[in-house]
């Protein structure tokens, strides 16, 4: 019988981006929109704000990971470019070195020996890339990628309380806004888990805490201070 496994190590790279630009989509403009709510301001003031909010967290989110990823993605290829020249240099030392990672893992040392001259024989520097580096290509930086996933599930997370400000009388915009941001927090916590394959109860409960604690500041500030936070 056919023994199947799900594993979502593959999905890590695009999920941490798409989790983080929608929740701080949602949590940013959620909040800002009730900071300036607070102060009494109008729907249309509102508005403006919540899509400024918007584009500018989009581009921000979109610039930071790529930014960020990047600065990975050249760490690994100075890496790759080091550990190329070291097997052309020294093919000895570098095959002891991969047997050596073998035998720690449990083989022993003529196996691993075998198993390093095989592996390296077919393709000497991913085996080292992937063994003694930790780098493959599930788990390779992937700038682009990242910054796209960002600006885009930062731009969805965000419409979400902006088509709820346009929906709802200005009467129920404070409790509206709040009520279904967290709603959408919490939709986001089991999208997340489920796509991970982490516990349901923890990732939601974790994301509308801060989502609501974030919510809770901000109106805070904006009805102390008369001013959005």
């Amino acid at each position: 019988m056919r023994h199947s496994e799900r594993h979502r190590t593959h999905r890590t790279g695009w999920l941490r981006a798409a989790v983080l630009g929608a929740n701080d989509g949602i949590v940013s403009t959620a909040s800002l929109v009730l900071g300036v709510a607070a102060t009494g301001a109008g729907t249309q003031a509102i508005l403006v704000a919540g899509v400024a909010s918007l584009v500018a967290g989009a581009m921000s989110m979109a610039a930071g990971e790529y930014v960020s990823v990047s600065s990975q993605a050249d760490t690994e290829n100075a890496d790759l470019a080091r550990e190329k020249a070291e097997l052309a240099d020294n093919p000895q030392q570098e095959h002891a070195e991969l047997t050596a990672i073998y035998v720690k893992r449990g083989l022993d040392h003529p196996l691993a020996s075998q198993v390093a001259t095989q592996l390296m024989q077919k393709n000497a520097l991913e085996a080292h890339a992937r063994d003694e580096l930790g780098i493959s290509d599930t788990l390779a930086a992937k700038p682009v990628q990242a910054a796209l996933a960002s600006a885009a599930t930062f731009a969805a997370g965000a419409a979400l309380p902006l088509l709820v400000v346009l929906l709802l009388p200005a009467s129920a915009l404070m409790w509206g806004v709040a009520g279904t941001s967290l709603f959408f927090l919490a939709a986001l916590g089991l999208i997340a888990a489920q796509a991970g394959g982490s516990p349901l109860l923890v990732s939601t409960a974790r994301v509308s805490f801060w989502g609501a604690l974030a919510m809770g500041l901000t109106a805070g500030v904006g009805a102390l201070f008369g001013v959005a936070a």
